[in-house]
């Protein structure tokens, strides 16, 4: 019988208290079918990327019990944090990889948001692929204004009200926020580091490479939207206070399309017309080989073909290694599945 194997990454906004990480990431682990593959808490931003793969209902069961978890942790009312989010889980992912479909996902997605709304009596958004209409497709759409605006949204009937949960501001809302869960396709958060304090080159690099470029406005009100440099690419610039630097923060939306090395040579470029370089870059949750082989073939010598030599090339030629060791046996999500199979 054929794997089914999907994954799921749920982000966390807690990304500083140790006892409040562990007791989420443990709440995944323990469930006959699914792993948790990869815990990546970033202080800066006050959040977690947990990444959890296995079989569909397994992993599903997982993603319930981190949310219930993250329920019972996390208040939101005195939450901070650099990176936008709506919710104690800003975000749940499924993603297929092996023998399931975008559609099973999508199900998946559906399932988990009813339970959660129904067992917890949480707010919940369906996105991506499983998005209801095509104007709620985008995850960046359903947090605008993030949780500080969800209490007047609910109170002025939109835009964008939860598709499943309370619809009034109640106790569980206030401390919990809501959570956006969907499927996409896989989805790799990169960051690049950009040699500065004060983030000024970087948000002009993260405005112009985003596929969504910039917005201008007129001095009588109309506005117009200039295209970025790279498509399925969401990005902004961001200090990182605790290395003194700052990031270009990019969602590369499909990575077979714009590729890590494609995102990290274009912010290079643009910083360095600012006066400034960068300083390796950043993989925030696990990546799928093939992309590290796609940006190992630019930087390895020419008709390289060795799998460890390309992944090994990637690695240096973007600096993964800039902010801590990188292990590339637990970040790339092939090499992780199969050391956890063999072990």
């Amino acid at each position: 019988m054929a794997k089914r194997i999907v994954e799921c990454v749920p982000n966390f906004s807690e990304g500083s208290d140790k006892r409040i990480i562990q007791a989420i990431s443990d709440a995944g682990r323990g469930i006959s079918g699914a792993r948790v593959l990869g815990i990546e808490p970033d202080a800066d931003y006050n959040r977690t990327v947990l990444t959890i793969a296995g079989e569909p209902e397994a992993v599903s069961e997982a993603a319930f019990r981190v949310i219930k978890a993250a329920f019972e942790n996390i208040d939101m009312r005195t939450h901070q944090g650099e990176h936008p989010r709506i919710g104690a889980v800003d975000v749940c992912p499924f993603v297929p990889l092996e023998g399931v479909t975008m559609t099973d996902c999508a199900n998946l997605s559906r399932e988990l948001a009813i339970r959660v709304s129904d067992e917890l009596g949480l707010c919940t958004f369906l996105y991506g692929a499983a998005a209801t209409n095509p104007e709620r497709e985008l995850l960046s759409d359903l947090r605008r204004g993030q949780y500080e605006s969800l209490e007047g949204r609910l109170s002025d009937g939109g835009p964008h009200l939860p598709d499943f949960g309370p619809l009034d501001w109640n106790e569980n809302t206030a401390r919990f926020g809501a959570v956006v869960i969907g499927a996409r396709q896989i989805l790799v958060a990169y960051n690049v580091n950009v040699d500065e304090t004060d983030a000024s080159a970087s948000k002009i690099a993260g405005s112009l490479v985003r596929s969504t470029g910039r917005l201008l406005k007129k001095d009588d009100g109309r506005k117009t939207r200039i295209p970025g440099m790279l498509p399925m690419v969401q990005g902004m610039g961001l200090p990182l206070e605790a290395h003194g630097i700052s990031q270009v923060s990019m969602n590369l939306r499909d990575v077979s399309i714009t590729p890590m090395h494609i995102a990290f040579e274009a912010v290079r470029s643009i910083v360095k017309d600012h006066g400034v370089d960068t300083c390796g870059s950043e993989l925030v949750g696990l990546v799928p080989l093939s992309a590290m082989i796609e940006s190992g073939k630019w930087y390895a010598n020419e008709g390289c073909t060795d799998e460890a030599e390309l992944v090994a090339a990637a690695i240096n030629g973007l600096g993964l290694d800039y902010l801590g060791p990188f292990s590339a046996k637990e970040r790339i999500i092939e090499w992780a599945l199969r050391t956890e199979e063999s072990e």
